[in-house]
């Protein structure tokens, strides 16, 4: 059965002056507008949509993509403000509804929210939630250590970055083992540092081990490139100078020199480091 928020592929059913209707099983019929109709598409054709209400509450059919389907954790722009709720921007033609009993922090037009897409067992209508702690994976975490993830921050704590990791736990990056800033919204790759004996879960930015580091040479070579071959930065340059022309940590930052210079690609000069063909 096709269930709003979700993305199917369907068969078009038969091409009407006002769009085309699609075969949704059980669902019936649905109607995918004229503006979604991409030129060619026949009879007995299949097509990528997504599902959701339109304004008049009439279940329809998009190739628009929006922000996230049912299950995602995404972050939002507030576009409205009503008695009852929000409504969000979420990249389609109607705004997804964040009601009122949903929310959890004061909002204003303009600002960003965590929300989680769900679908209202009682309408069937995709609505927003920031009350999805509660729904994320209650079984314990299956990861295995330096297992890749993908990692979504949503707020900071005393200690570091709190992270939705695969759409299915919260994690945390401790701030130490961050090598470069991080934004509320960002999403990034990342692996398994460590699990808890009670559940929680340690990450990591980025990939493990060498292939990190060998990201971080690229950078320093390309750097290097963009300035002549030269560059004012050594092992005795202050972390902070570091991090802010590199946007990693000064630990970081010798391992990808150091294996630089093993490769002899570079020099190590008493004022930096210098590209070995220059």
């Amino acid at each position: 059965m096709v269930r709003a928020g979700n993305f199917y592929t369907l068969r078009v059913v038969k091409l009407v002056d006002f769009g085309a209707y699609l075969d949704g099983g059980e669902t019936g019929e649905i109607l995918i507008p004229k503006r979604y109709v991409p030129a060619g598409l026949r009879a007995d054709d299949e097509i990528e949509v997504f599902i959701y209400h339109d304004s008049e509450s009439r279940i329809i059919a998009t190739t628009d993509r929006p922000a996230g389907k049912e299950g995602d954790i995404v972050f939002l722009t507030v576009k409205d403000i009503t008695p009852q709720g929000a409504f969000l921007e979420w990249g389609l033609l109607k705004d997804i509804f964040l009601p009122l009993s949903q929310q959890k922090t004061i909002l204003y037009k303009g600002m960003k929210v965590a929300v989680m897409i769900y679908v209202d067992e009682q309408t069937g209508r995709v609505a927003a939630t920031e009350k999805f702690r509660h729904l994320l994976d209650p079984e314990a975490p299956d990861y295995a250590i330096n297992e890749p993830v993908d990692l979504l921050a949503t707020r900071t704590t005393d200690l570091g970055w709190e992270v939705i990791i695969n759409n299915r736990h919260t994690g945390l990056i401790h701030f130490s083992d961050l090598f470069e800033p991080v934004e509320i919204g960002d999403r990034f790759k990342g692996y398994i540092k460590r699990i808890h004996e009670n559940g929680k879960i340690d990450v990591m930015p980025g990939k493990k081990g060498y292939q990190r580091i060998e990201d971080e040479t690229g950078k320093v070579l390309r750097l290097l490139q963009e300035h002549d071959g030269y560059l004012p930065y050594n092992d005795k340059s202050d972390p902070e100078d570091i991090r802010a022309f590199f946007g990693m940590s000064k630990k970081a930052f010798k391992m990808a020199t150091g294996a630089l210079y093993k490769q002899q690609q570079i020099t190590f000069t008493q004022t930096g480091i210098e590209l070995l063909d220059h």
